[in-house]
């Protein structure tokens, strides 16, 4: 079923996740940045994108052109709906591979730190049988979108999902398609690799197993693998979660674009009842 689906139905279209400053390092977080366990603390997705935005930004060490192949960021602690700030260094600078390395502070603190490695990309005669492009799930343009009159304000109402498998009231496994209502930060255009970033950080939420008013399954950390770039603004995550009476969870992702997988990533879980 072909659904006709506007970017930015139900938000405004001078919104963004972030508004720049005089200071180019720092920036404003809007009511889009919120996230589900708390009003006042943003989710991890839009930080963490921010993070790739700067280091994105971030001059090279390596000659010509290279690619983000593994993005891990530590979240410190809880991200408070207020201004942040974002810096990046080459840690391990190189010809053909270097280490990145970035923060972002809040309220004079460390509260996620990011490290990528970068990749030189260059064109390389590789045997036609090494080749593999797996595809996707059915394109987003033949399955429904998921609104909910109650997320419109924060982080989730950001976020144009459809389902091709599972539902946010489902418990187990879930592939969505999705994409950014909204820029990551006002007057730009998101790149491919932070629109993904920004997403990739919900497939605890997707793939949830347990009553989200009743139990946490925060993650502390999440970490990408990327063997290609990805392209466009539509983001599949496909997701799964694993819980362990010890109070450990894994969720596991497989990425995809409209042309097929572009990578996998990871996310560690804290589970416990609510008190």
């Amino acid at each position: 079923m072909a659904v006709a689906c506007s970017q930015n139905r139900g938000v405004d279209a001078d919104e963004a996740f972030y508004r720049p400053t005089a200071d180019p390092a720092v920036f404003e977080p809007t009511r889009r940045t919120e996230g589900l366990w708390n009003a006042k603390v943003q989710h991890a997705g839009p930080p963490s994108a921010l993070l790739v935005r700067e280091i994105e930004r971030l001059e090279s060490s390596i000659p010509g052109p290279s690619q983000v192949t593994r993005f891990t960021v530590e979240i410190l602690g809880p991200v408070p709906t207020d201004e942040v700030r974002v810096r990046a260094v080459v840690e391990r600078p190189g010809r053909t591979v270097e280490l990145v390395t970035a923060e972002l502070l809040a309220g004079g603190r460390p509260a996620l730190r990011a490290r990528a490695w970068r990749i030189r990309s260059a064109e390389v005669d590789l045997p036609q049988d090494v080749l593999e492009e797996l595809p996707g799930p059915p394109v987003p343009d033949e399955v429904a979108s998921f609104r909910e009159a109650s997320w419109t304000e924060s982080y989730l109402g950001a976020v144009e999902f459809r389902f091709v498998d599972g539902h946010f009231q489902d418990p187990g496994p879930a592939t969505v398609w999705t994409r950014l209502r909204i820029p990551l930060v006002a007057g730009e255009d998101a790149t491919p690799l932070q629109r993904l970033v920004a997403v990739a950080d919900s497939g605890n939420g997707l793939s949830s197993l347990l009553d989200f008013d009743e139990w946490w399954f925060i993650n502390t950390d999440l970490s990408l693998h990327l063997h290609r770039q990805p392209e466009g603004e539509w983001i599949c995550v496909d997701a799964r979660s694993t819980l362990d009476p010890s109070g450990i969870g894994l969720a596991e992702t497989q990425l995809f674009d409209r042309r097929g997988r572009v990578g996998r990533g990871a996310q560690s879980l804290m589970v416990g009842p609510r008190l």
